[in-house]
């Protein structure tokens, strides 16, 4: 797409460069996007945190689920209810702690799997793939699969639903930017996948629409003896990922985008230098982003944006108000007192509004509101 070359307006007090060298009289930088970052956009220099609220009434505001208290168990993924839903996307936390004693396939749309913790081994109709903590693994839409766990398995599941999931365009950065395609895993037609072949019964629970059917075969389905195509299951690890940084600018999430869907994208933050230049912002900036839903969820490590906040939790940001880094995370950006990330978080962005299931509201935090009072 060609950029045009088109008159900025200033008023006041302002910076040439967003996200750098602020104003001397207003060190808080709220940004005013639209269609996530890729839009039109402003930028506020203001006196005081866009987040100082005193006090908040009413259900649109920032919320934090710690999921360890609400996930159970279930022999199959789509026991549990959906934490998080739109009509295009569904988020959903298993927790697998046997094998699976019958195959499934989702009619509805392709499944990320991002397991939070655990091992397995994967069976699908492409072969066998081992899956461990920290991966990704994509599933098409309409794959037979199961899964034989090594020990127990807590995974975020995020159906792109009646759509399916691709790579993000990298545009000037290229096609083998953040991660090379190369490094994608697919499953192999190996030894294991061979001996799991047998002539006993198996059952096919196939979901659409939200509904169950349940296919009875006297032999095992996943019967496969070779495949050619470039259609299958793939994995990843957020280890093989390479982050976008710039030591002079503070870059958007976007640029962390790792897969993309129909109306949402799904993105990794993941280790990685803090910005070195005297003049730019250290933390994620005050953003009104009036498009999109924020969900993120939090793996590993300590997200250096937020305070008290542990792994297997998960926060929703609803579109609709101005957010960015608690008080402590700021004053540590200000102060230069951290040089590196170690946090590993997902973040789904969605473009239309999410609605929650009761089942969640046990595990809420209701005081995430005022976290952001100094």
């Amino acid at each position: 797409m060609r950029q045009w070359i088109k008159p900025s307006h200033c008023e006041g007090q302002v910076s040439k460069q967003a996200h750098a060298d602020l104003p001397d009289q207003a060190i808080y930088e709220r940004e005013i996007g639209r269609e996530g970052f890729y839009g039109p956009a402003t930028h506020m220099h203001h006196k005081h945190a866009p987040t100082g609220w005193t006090d908040w009434q009413g259900e649109l505001k920032p919320r934090l689920f710690n999921l360890n208290l609400c996930v159970c168990h279930s022999q199959l993924p789509w026991q549990q209810v959906p934490l998080l839903e739109n009509q295009y996307c569904k988020l959903r936390f298993w927790l697998c702690e046997n094998d699976m004693a019958q195959l499934v396939r989702n009619a509805d749309g392709d499944e990320l799997l991002f397991v939070h913790t655990g091992h397995a081994q994967l069976f699908c109709d492409y072969g066998h793939l081992s899956v461990s903590e920290g991966d990704y693994v994509l599933i098409p839409r309409g794959t037979m699969w199961r899964l034989d766990h090594t020990d127990n398995l807590r995974l975020l599941m995020i159906e792109a639903t009646n759509s399916h999931f691709q790579l993000p365009d990298r545009g000037v950065l290229g096609q083998h930017a953040f991660f090379d395609p190369a490094m994608l895993q697919r499953p192999q037609i190996d030894e294991a996948f061979i001996e799991q072949q047998d002539e006993k019964q198996h059952q096919l629970i196939i979901k659409r629409h939200e509904k169950w059917s349940t296919l009875t075969y006297l032999f095992n389905p996943l019967d496969a003896v070779g495949w050619h195509g470039d259609l299958s299951v793939v994995k990843i690890n957020w280890r093989d990922l390479r982050p976008i940084t710039s030591h002079r600018y503070h870059l958007p999430p976007s640029a962390h985008t790792t897969f993309v869907a129909e109306q949402f994208v799904v993105c990794t933050f993941v280790p990685r230098p803090i910005e070195t230049d005297p003049g730019a912002l250290k933390v994620p900036f005050y953003h009104s982003n009036d498009d999109f839903d924020e969900v993120l969820f939090y793996h590993a490590g300590h997200f250096f944006s937020r305070d008290n906040i542990s792994s297997g939790c998960l926060t929703w940001h609803p579109a609709g108000f101005t957010h960015g880094p608690h008080p402590k995370a700021f004053t540590a950006g200000l102060q230069g007192s951290r040089k590196y990330t170690d946090e590993v978080a997902v973040m789904i962005d969605c473009r239309h509004a999410l609605t929650t299931c009761d089942g969640l509201l046990a595990a809420e935090d209701p005081n995430y509101v005022n976290s952001w009072q100094a």
